[in-house]
């Protein structure tokens, strides 16, 4: 691969990475430590991760513990996990934190597919949005660096190899992850 496309590769997987996370925090009927990863603590006063303040676990297939190291977080992590967007309730028995995942529906299960190709539709703009910048700097290249015609086409050429490349990785994982939210 030409060097100059490389920096192109780098944002492009960067990009996967970005809805690989992004699709971990999805979850999909089964307890998943990952929906916890964006949810922060006030730990004597700096935002911390839940991940840090506490022993996270998961005792059945549709439930996460939370064992904090200090009892005196106990509130702080409920009330973090009330204030979040993942939509359980925490039950704390004062010294764990239980997340019980109920059974999806059908039809949550249909807006959380819907949500999932949104999430794999915005990825493929943002690839597709790398692949315009690097014909951009090919253009110029092309024109400050004397490349000849064949020089520019070819690097616009690996560029379109690279860019469908990661747009079919990111349809492979939008139909995984709509699979595996689809499975009862």
């Amino acid at each position: 691969m030409d060097d100059r496309i490389k920096e192109f590769d780098v944002k492009m997987q960067k990009t996967i990475d970005h809805l690989n996370s992004d699709f971990m925090t999805i979850r999909a009927g089964r307890a998943n430590p990952h929906v916890l990863d964006k949810i922060k603590v006030d730990y004597y006063g700096t935002p911390t991760p839940v991940q840090q303040v506490g022993n996270i676990s998961i005792p059945e297939a549709r439930m996460i513990q939370i064992q904090p190291w200090e009892k005196s977080l106990l509130k702080e992590i409920e009330k973090a996990i009330q204030v979040s967007d993942i939509g359980i309730n925490p039950t704390n028995d004062g010294n764990v934190i239980r997340l019980v995942f109920p059974e999806l529906t059908e039809e949550r299960r249909k807006e959380l597919v819907k949500d999932v190709k949104k999430k794999g539709e915005a990825d493929k703009v943002a690839i597709r949005n790398i692949r315009r910048d690097g014909n951009d700097a090919i253009k110029k290249l092309g024109k400050s660096e004397d490349l000849s015609e064949d020089d520019v086409k070819q690097l616009e050429d690996e560029l379109q190899k690279l860019t469908d490349k990661y747009i079919k990785q990111v349809d492979q994982m939008v139909e995984e992850k709509s699979k595996d939210i689809l499975t009862v």
